[in-house]
């Protein structure tokens, strides 16, 4: 059955390679590359981080893995990017459960723990949104998080997304299920 309307965001934006986007102020979000894997490996020992997530990372070449199915994830518009401080891995970025028909798609983040309280979650969660909305065209960007994660809360807040909602049992952790708070910006706010 056909459409009734095409899609929001075109689907070539991901069919080229993914971009490097940088900021006057020495920030950059490029591509993973599979030396990182030692940064990201040491990140997931760090136990906020471990808290968060439903993976835990138990070597390099399993985080090699994660690296590749990263960048292939371009493809799909899933695109994550390391976000560095001027040319140093300060933490992570990307898009996920993109929908390029309704022109939604959510951000996740983490920053390494020598680089928290220096603003690089808010200042690349700026630059991303800035460019999925602007230069690929996506309409809402989302952002969820557990209601226990009071620092995540504070970065949705410092970059304009404004607490919409608490969404029951959503969100997966090692403790269980979680509640989690859904945050959103429009292309138009």
């Amino acid at each position: 059955m056909p459409e009734l309307m095409s899609a929001v965001v075109d689907p070539a934006a991901f069919a080229t390679d993914q971009p490097t986007l940088t900021a006057a102020d020495g920030l950059t979000l490029r591509p993973w590359t599979v030396a990182d894997a030692p940064t990201v490996y040491a990140a997931f020992q760090d136990p906020a981080i471990r808290q968060w997530h439903v993976r835990t990372a138990e070597s390099i070449e399993q985080v090699r893995q994660w690296i590749r199915q990263w960048r292939s994830a371009w493809s799909s518009a899933n695109g994550q990017w390391a976000v560095t401080s001027n040319g140093e891995v300060a933490g992570r970025i990307g898009l996920r459960q993109s929908d390029l028909t309704e022109g939604v798609t959510e951000l996740a983040y983490w920053t390494l723990p020598a680089r928290r309280g220096h603003h690089i979650a808010p200042r690349a969660a700026n630059m991303l949104t800035r460019w999925a909305f602007h230069d690929v065209g996506f309409d809402r960007i989302e952002l969820t998080h557990s209601v226990h994660n009071l620092p995540s809360c504070r970065v949705a807040a410092k970059c304009g997304f404004p607490f919409e909602g608490t969404l029951r049992g959503a969100g997966r952790h090692s403790d269980g299920r979680h509640d989690m708070h859904l945050h959103a910006r429009l292309r138009t706010d």
